[in-house]
């Protein structure tokens, strides 16, 4: 039996991990995660040939990252998701607020724009409309704070809690698009959060984090609410196959749960990459000031005693 036209057989066994784990999945993300671990391991060859260093940490950050989606998108988590809510929302979770941190943690934008070849004067290369791409009136819109942060909590209550959930999930079409739009979601609204790559929106640190904490609590009250729903409230997941073995409240109940706890763990992620960022910051700044002094003989202290000493004199 097929499930809502996905061809994707509604017999499945009892849920277990190792079961979850097995190879399968949508050819879409396979085909998507493979490109982007080619295309990143391109640029960094690129970048070594010619002479130049790229951070590996960047480079771990990023294939975790794309494995994280394939974790989710080219296993069976991708079969069971269509018919246990819990298994999707881990899907949901990864995706959306796991799987972009870690991608962003590995400055994609930043690496693209030192490999990608200039075109030369008056001509545009991919290079350049990458440029010109990110400092366009769209991007600037995208990536504030007033549209990130609204687009971050609609794309739960307005999905999940509407007809347009049970809609996207009847076709395999629709079911990438949503998946698509989380990793899409996630992407926009940590992008100026993490502030690895260039763009237009780069608020300091304490903005930063405080946009961070304006997002993350909507997360647990969705779970709350699910966890607390006395009925399904979504009818994708009402009648769960009777081969699962599982009720659909106790599964949405899970759901909730899983929607819940995961809140914090992109919340504790970015936060330590924020204050190392910090951290790097200050550092970089106190060996410039060191630069500086050694340079002019410390003559800003000197000016600073210089200053102080005329006071002095004045006073008496």
């Amino acid at each position: 039996m097929d499930h809502s036209g996905h061809g994707m057989t509604m017999d499945l066994p009892p849920f277990t991990l190792g079961r979850g784990m097995e190879f399968g999945g949508d050819p879409v993300f396979l085909v998507g995660c493979l490109l982007a671990l080619v295309l990143y391991g391109w640029a960094v060859a690129r970048l070594r040939r010619r002479g130049d260093a790229w951070p590996v940490g960047r480079t771990v950050a990023w294939v975790i990252g794309v494995l994280t989606v394939a974790l989710v998108m080219c296993t069976k988590l991708n079969d069971y998701g269509m018919v246990m809510f819990s298994v999707h929302m881990v899907q949901h979770m990864v995706i959306s607020m796991l799987s972009p941190i870690l991608l962003l943690l590995g400055a994609p934008v930043t690496l693209a724009l030192r490999a990608l070849p200039a075109a030369g004067r008056g001509r545009k290369g991919p290079r350049e409309l990458l440029v010109a791409f990110l400092h366009s009136r769209y991007v600037r819109i995208i990536s504030h704070p007033a549209f990130t942060i609204p687009l971050f909590i609609a794309s739960l209550y307005a999905l999940y809690f509407s007809p347009l959930f049970d809609f996207l999930m009847e076709s395999r079409v629709g079911h990438i698009a949503m998946m698509v739009h989380f990793l899409a979601v996630g992407l926009a609204f940590f992008w100026p959060i993490m502030g690895v790559d260039p763009g237009p929106h780069r608020p300091g640190y304490v903005m930063r984090m405080l946009e961070l904490f304006a997002g993350m609590p909507f997360h647990a009250f969705f779970g709350i609410a699910l966890m607390m729903g006395t009925e399904p409230m979504v009818d994708t997941y009402l009648h769960p196959p009777a081969s699962l073995g599982i009720d659909a409240l106790s599964d949405q109940s899970a759901a909730g749960g899983i929607a819940w706890a995961f809140s914090e763990i992109p919340s504790v992620v970015v936060l330590i990459a924020l204050v190392y960022q910090w951290y790097r910051s200050e550092e970089r700044q106190s060996q410039r000031a060191d630069r500086a002094a050694d340079r002019n003989g410390d003559q800003d202290l000197a000016d600073y005693n210089a200053y102080l000493a005329s006071l002095h004199a004045r006073g008496r």
